[in-house]
C-alpha cells in the first residue's frame, strides 16, 4: 500500500513540473513583464539611489556583468561592493530607456538590448551625461524578474 501512494505522489509531482516545462511561450506576457521590471529598475534609481539596484539583481552564483570600463565579467559580490562604494559619492541618478528590445527565450528567461539615458551628479555637483548601451539576459524568480548577467558600455554623448 506504502508503495502504490508512493508511486501515485510521484508521478503527480512529475506530471505537475512536465505541464510547467512544457507550457507554449507567452512572448507578449514575458515581453511586458520584462519591459515593466526595467523600467522600475531605473525608476527606484531615479528616485531611491544607487542601492536599489539589489532588489533587481539575482544574487545567485549564475549571476556576472561586465560594467563599463571593464573587460571582464563580475560576480554578484564584486558589483555589490561597488555599487556600495559609488552609491556614497553620487547625490543624484536619472537613467531612463532611450530605446527597449526584449526577446524572450521561455516563460522564464529572456535577453533584452537597449541604449539607457541619464546623467549622474556627484556629490559635489558635477554633473555626467551618460549613454550606455546595454544587453543583458533576465531570469524570473519567485519574486520576480531579475538581472541576471550581461553588458554595459558607454557610448559618446551628443
Amino acid at each position: 500500500m506504502k508503495q502504490i501512494v508512493f508511486i501515485t505522489i510521484t508521478a503527480f509531482i512529475i506530471s505537475c513540473n512536465e505541464a510547467n516545462n512544457t507550457g507554449e511561450l507567452n512572448k507578449e506576457k514575458v515581453k511586458t513583464e520584462v519591459s515593466e521590471m526595467l523600467h522600475n529598475y531605473h525608476k527606484d534609481m531615479n528616485n531611491l539611489g544607487l542601492l536599489s539596484e539589489f532588489k533587481y539583481l539575482d544574487s545567485s552564483a549564475d549571476f556576472f556583468w561586465v560594467p563599463p570600463g571593464f573587460n571582464s565579467a563580475l560576480s554578484y559580490d564584486t558589483v555589490k561592493a561597488i555599487l556600495e562604494t559609488n552609491a556614497k559619492a553620487l547625490s543624484k541618478i536619472e537613467f531612463h530607456w532611450d530605446s527597449l528590445q526584449i526577446f524572450p527565450l521561455t516563460n522564464e528567461i529572456a535577453n533584452f538590448s537597449g541604449i539607457v539615458k541619464g546623467f549622474t551628479m556627484d556629490t559635489a555637483g558635477t554633473k555626467t551625461n551618460l549613454l550606455i548601451i546595454e544587453s543583458g539576459t533576465v531570469i524570473k524568480r519567485k519574486d520576480g524578474w531579475k538581472l541576471l548577467s550581461g553588458q554595459s558600455a558607454t557610448l559618446e554623448t551628443e
